[in-house]
């Protein structure tokens, strides 16, 4: 009878959720025997400090436990779509970095609300309605991974030691759990979407979920494809560009471009000489005076982690040896791409809004948006170029997009390394207009491959063209030309 109770409790202790009392107080029964088995626990978010009245969608954030070894918990915000949640798709969408939260996507890209970009005052920050939300057409999944990102955590500091494989069965282990947890949503098409540095790991998961669909592996997720923005692919092949692009751009000169030509054989990031290396160095010292995350921004601060403003401390975390975070550089200007990336440090290391979000206590100390540099990460997939190539001659449907300024990831190594598939075209390259204007422009292969530019964008490209990153990607999922 016990090993039987045991059993049971096993099941269902994953399972568990704040939005139904029933079985949370089974799980936490059974969780009394079993610890330190980990639980899934969910809350319905109604009102956020500086959010003006009722939220306008259904909010949901909680915890996934995905290694109970390591007692680690991945956090995640679950908006619902407005338009049809029973039949629109459900896109998971990451966060680059590594280690920046998901959060940005929640107010910086694809989410249902922004800052309201005013000097700041000393008050909490504001937030508005994102009128170009993809909550507009999808049902959206937010998540803080890897591990360390936003307000995931390990109580075992070893957790934080995690690298682009093992961070993407994480991934697979929330998604089976949170499906479990949401089994309403199974039969809906599903999506992974994210930019820069989740591009590098979108194809991997994807790669995971598609073997599982073909093992027949419960629950059986409904992937149809994934969207990748200005995504990191193979190093070699993205940041090989960069001196094309510059001087394509008026960066650097004829001269400079030709001598890196002679000199460097066609290889701008391993020099093998020593002309090579000294028109590099030059050619980078020119690169370092424009925002090589848009080129026709102004140069300003990046990431700033201002003090509490209510009660979050630093200290007496699970983070432990990790707490320690760099020093903060200069407030940016208002007229900065950053400055918004300033107020979600304010506003999310204010205590209000920790309660409202339902952050487990003693967990995370200071927020930061990215955490790149403070826990140890293994880039251990050195080029997922055939991840890609499997997927799509599998039959899942890909939309790459880039930022006409991005500098990070020009868009000509992502061309590049898209050609290298030897698709063929079946519409050729051409505009895609938005409000009688060219919003960017696109071509389309066959096995559903479609590659997109935003013009004007930068790296994260939807957080630079909104109105133009909502258009594509709502004429995409629904399975239209752009």
């Amino acid at each position: 009878m016990l090993l039987d109770l045991l059993s049971m409790g096993a099941h269902r202790a994953g399972q568990c959720s704040l939005l139904q009392p029933p079985r949370l107080a089974t799980c936490l029964f059974f969780l009394l025997l079993l610890r330190p088995l980990s639980c899934s626990v969910s809350s319905l978010i109604t009102h956020l400090p500086g959010f003006n009245g009722r939220l306008p969608f259904h909010l949901e954030t909680g915890y996934v436990g995905v290694d109970e070894k390591t007692g680690t918990e991945l956090f995640y915000y679950f908006v619902e779509s407005e338009r049809s949640p029973s039949t629109d798709p459900v896109i998971l969408w990451l966060t680059g970095g590594p280690r920046c939260s998901g959060f940005s996507g929640v107010v910086f890209e694809v989410g249902p609300m922004n800052f309201v970009l005013a000097p700041y005052n000393g008050s909490l920050p504001q937030l508005v309605y994102n009128q170009y939300s993809w909550t507009k057409i999808a049902s959206i999944l937010f998540l803080d991974t890897p591990v360390g990102s936003g307000f995931s955590y390990a109580r075992d500091p070893k957790g934080y030691s995690v690298g682009d494989i093992s961070s993407s069965l994480q991934v697979i282990t929330f998604l089976k759990k949170w499906f479990n947890d949401h089994p309403r949503y199974l039969s809906n098409h599903f999506y992974i979407g994210g930019s820069s540095y989740a591009g590098k790991v979108i194809p991997l998961i994807a790669q995971y979920i598609s073997e599982g669909i073909e093992q027949r592996q419960q629950p059986l997720i409904n992937l149809k494809g994934y969207m990748v923005g200005s995504p990191i692919t193979d190093p070699k092949v993205d940041f090989n560009f960069k001196v094309p692009y510059a001087h394509g751009v008026g960066i650097i000169s004829d001269q400079l471009y030709e001598a890196a030509v002679a000199n460097c054989k066609g290889d701008y990031v391993n020099p093998t000489n020593e002309m090579c290396a000294n028109v590099l160095n030059v050619i980078d010292n020119l690169m370092s005076e424009v925002d090589d995350g848009n080129i026709l921004d102004d140069k300003c601060a990046g990431r700033v982690t201002p003090k509490p403003i209510n009660g979050v401390s630093g200290s007496r975390t699970l983070l432990g040896e990790y707490s320690r975070l760099s020093e903060a550089p200069a407030q940016p200007t208002i007229n900065c791409f950053s400055y918004r990336y300033y107020l979600s440090n304010i506003w999310m290391n204010d205590k209000t809004t920790r309660d409202a979000l339902k952050i487990k206590k003693g967990t995370i100390g200071v927020w930061v948006r990215c955490n790149e540099d403070v826990f140890p990460y293994a880039r251990d997939v050195p080029s997922n170029i055939e991840y890609h190539f499997n997927l799509t001659t599998r039959g899942y449907r890909a939309l790459v997009f880039s930022g006409d300024h991005d500098l990070i990831v020009p868009f000509l190594g992502t061309q590049a390394w898209i050609r290298s598939f030897n698709f063929t075209i079946v519409d050729d390259w051409r505009a895609w207009h938005l409000d009688g204007q060219a919003a960017g422009f696109t071509i389309t292969y066959d096995h559903n491959l479609t590659f997109a530019t935003l013009k004007g964008g930068g790296h994260a490209p939807i957080g630079y063209k909104p109105k133009q990153g909502f258009a594509m990607g709502q004429r995409w999922v629904d399975n239209k030309p752009l």
